[in-house]
């Protein structure tokens, strides 16, 4: 039977129906959303009190930029489709939470985000923070503006509904200010599951097998859609049974732990030229679970296998930037099984770990050996040119971190200078052990994506590797650790400086050395943390950062330690590339 809205949306025979907002809320626990962050506004009042009635966990960030980021560490860090949400008021807070939108999007990475819009009744009339809902639409997989208050459950779950499918990412459900604090009944929805990702036709399986076991040597690299689809173990499996070295993308980084033999590193602007000679002396090459985008890429200028296999998602990826001998749409997951299992058929899998007495040492941990080998002599060429008195380096820094880490710890790093040493030369135990951007390259996540990873961990130490420009593009958080006592220890590699464009400046630009820095005006991150209440440490000696570290994870609340390194040391895209 039809009946008429009251002025202020609610039915009158629905009285004692729940909110649209408690609807809303109801809606996103039952498909297991339990966790939100954001910044209160009287327009998301109705929905942080139906959380809060619910025990629901909402943190309340300092700034919006950060709430996505926070969402984005919560999704990487844990299981394939588990996600978090993010609650902005319009205008504003939804246009400081679209960097990380457009961040996620470029990483696949669900997150359901909630922007409460202008009230319908004013919209196109210059409300308060009124911003046309269509400015959303290129930052996010799927952009829905709520119009008919029946119509906000049905979008929340179809929302979460299409994060989820593969290929996942963030969307955005707009829903006005009026609507949520109406009664309105909302429709009884039949659950629907995201389609099943595709899988590789058995044809396709069949010929890759093929290339790829007629290889004398072949390479995989692997990539963030290895990671989003849980395909580690199965990636392991091909590897080990392919006897071939694993690179890695950005986002592929620890898909396969970086301590196997297997392991030959990053595919990033760090990379050394022994890395990118692997991939282009391979014979074969499989790449899974990544776009061969121009980041990783450098534009296209890597020179990867002449015959190359391409699995991923998008069909428009495959033949992009290089050529594939054979392109197959499809989950890195499914693939990597019925190749594996394909694999398996041909005869028994050659374990990189153990190999048996009546075969000689497989090739592949050799050839990946090789390139860890010729980085680890960069970095000792590193250590030699630097005086004793000189600050740290990255490398140095870096390394006892990782030494004085648990391997179970997550570990979030930020974009920038300290990233690139990072991915070159901090080893990752695992994909949901390592997080950092990808394409998008936004400074300012590792601490928020700390966060949110923590918050998805509760049982695992969570560790921010940032350096001081990307610190404080985000270092209001620092007060979100301690009001909502969230267990984050962050590292802060700190040169006083844009280091890597005061470097890019100098080199191409004859500016003047340090031209971005602040030197003379040195930010005093230990009594910014400490005012913020969160314990604070400064090291400037290597033999300090490991007792630093394990004090700081021993204490029961937040720390930050601040590391002084080199403003003038190398980048790791000039040193890892140059000639021995």
């Amino acid at each position: 039977m039809d009946t008429d809205e009251s002025p202020t949306g609610t039915d009158p025979g629905a009285v004692d129906a729940p909110t649209v907002a408690e609807a809303v809320v109801d809606c996103m626990l039952d498909r297991g959303i339990d966790v939100a962050f954001g910044i209160p506004g009287k327009q998301t009042l109705p929905l942080n009190r139906a959380l809060g009635e619910r025990d629901a966990r909402f943190v309340v960030a300092r700034h919006e930029t950060a709430v996505t980021h926070q969402a984005w560490g919560y999704a990487e860090t844990s299981d394939p489709g588990a996600m978090a949400a993010s609650i902005v008021v319009p205008g504003p807070g939804d246009m400081n939470a679209m960097n990380g939108l457009k961040n996620a999007l470029n990483d696949c990475v669900p997150l359901l985000h909630l922007a409460v819009e202008t009230e319908r009744e004013v919209r196109g009339g210059d409300g308060i923070h009124e911003t046309p809902p269509e400015t959303y639409d290129t930052v996010v997989k799927e952009n829905v503006l709520v119009d008919s208050p029946a119509g906000a459950v049905p979008a929340v779950a179809e929302a979460i509904r299409v994060a989820r499918e593969h290929p996942q990412g963030p969307v955005r459900v707009g829903i006005p200010k009026d609507v949520l604090a109406s009664r309105t009944p909302q429709p009884a929805i039949g659950e629907r599951e995201p389609a099943a990702p595709p899988a590789p036709p058995a044809e396709a399986i069949d010929r890759a097998t093929g290339l790829l076991t007629e290889a004398d040597a072949p390479v995989i690299l692997a990539g963030g859609g290895v990671r989003r689809a849980g395909a580690s173990d199965s990636l392991r499996a091909v590897a080990e049974r392919l006897d071939a070295p694993v690179v890695t993308t950005y986002k592929g980084k620890g898909t396969l732990p970086e301590t196997h033999p297997l392991s030959a590193g990053v595919l990033c602007g760090g990379s050394s030229a022994e890395l990118r000679e692997l991939l282009a002396d391979a014979e074969v090459g499989l790449v899974v679970g990544s776009d061969l985008d121009a980041v990783a890429t450098a534009s296209w200028s890597v020179s990867l296998p002449e015959t190359l296999v391409h699995v991923t998602l998008d069909g428009d990826d495959i033949g992009f930037g290089y050529e594939a001998d054979l392109g197959i749409v499809a989950d890195a997951d499914r693939f990597l099984r019925a190749l594996g299992d394909r694999l398996g058929d041909e005869g028994e899998a050659v374990s990189a770990d153990e190999p048996s007495e009546s075969s000689p040492r497989s090739t592949g941990p050799e050839r990946a050996d090789a390139v860890r080998s010729a980085d680890r002599e960069r970095f000792a060429a590193l250590a030699a040119e630097r005086d004793p008195g000189d600050a740290l380096s990255s490398v140095e820094a870096l390394r006892e971190v990782r030494e004085a880490l648990p391997s179970e710890a997550v570990v979030t790093a930020d974009a920038g200078g300290s990233r690139q040493w990072a991915l070159v030369s901090f080893p990752a135990a695992g994909p949901a052990r390592y997080v950092n951007p990808g394409s998008w390259a936004t400074m300012g996540t590792a601490l928020p994506s700390a966060i949110g990873a923590r918050l998805a961990n509760p049982d695992r130490d969570a560790v921010a590797l940032t350096g001081d420009g990307g610190l404080m593009m985000c270092v209001h958080e620092l007060h979100t650790l301690a009001a909502e006592g969230i267990d984050v220890t962050v590292v802060a590699f700190t040169n006083d400086d844009y280091a890597i464009i005061s470097e890019a400046a100098s080199r191409t630009y004859d500016l003047p050395g340090g031209a971005y820095g602040w030197a003379e005006t040195g930010i005093d991150l230990v009594a910014v943390a400490e005012g913020m209440g969160v314990r604070a440490d400064r090291v400037t000696e290597r033999d300090g950062i490991g007792d630093a570290l394990a004090s700081a994870l021993a204490h029961d609340g937040p720390a930050l330690i601040e590391i002084a390194t080199d403003p003038d040391e190398p980048q790791a895209s000039e040193w890892m590339t140059r000639d021995q």
